[in-house]
């Protein structure tokens, strides 16, 4: 594209030396979802964020996909078992507010639908009252996502 990294940088709201790394595969830090979809947009490219074939099939679980979302970006990962206890009884410690909030900020409606599917066919809980605990976690952590207003 002739673009330079600095272009590039102001482009995507990153930083030139972000993209340096970028570009040179020696990032040290992970990208959020968001900032990564601003940066291949600014390359012409699209990011999709999807369930993973193995999710439709049914070889894994939307909770610990759910989980693993919210764990890429932190030392200490947040398990399935946590996540599922979170949103069952809206109690959370606070080592693990960055983790929920990535889930409820980021992840892909679909898979919060997905989320909610699994805790009601497993769990026995209400549609209708997983996505409130969601909402409400959300709003205890004054998330900004039009989802949850």
């Amino acid at each position: 594209m002739g673009l330079t990294q600095a272009a590039v940088a102001e482009l995507s709201g990153l930083s030139r030396a972000t993209v340096n790394q970028l570009e040179k595969g020696a990032s040290k830090t992970d990208l959020s979802l968001n900032r990564a979809a601003r940066l291949t947009e600014v390359l012409g490219l699209s990011l999709t964020v999807g369930l993973p074939e193995r999710v439709k099939a049914g070889k894994s679980r939307a909770v610990d996909l759910a989980a693993q979302l919210a764990s890429i970006s932190y030392r200490t990962p947040l398990k399935a078992r946590q996540l599922r206890s979170i949103l069952q009884n809206g109690e959370i410690s606070p080592e693990f507010l960055p983790h929920l909030n990535t889930v409820l900020d980021e992840a892909p409606v679909s898979l919060l639908a997905q989320v909610v599917e699994q805790l009601h066919d497993e769990d026995g809980m209400e549609r209708a009252q997983v996505w409130q605990q969601m909402r409400s976690l959300a709003r205890r952590m004054k998330s900004s996502r039009g989802l949850w207003q």
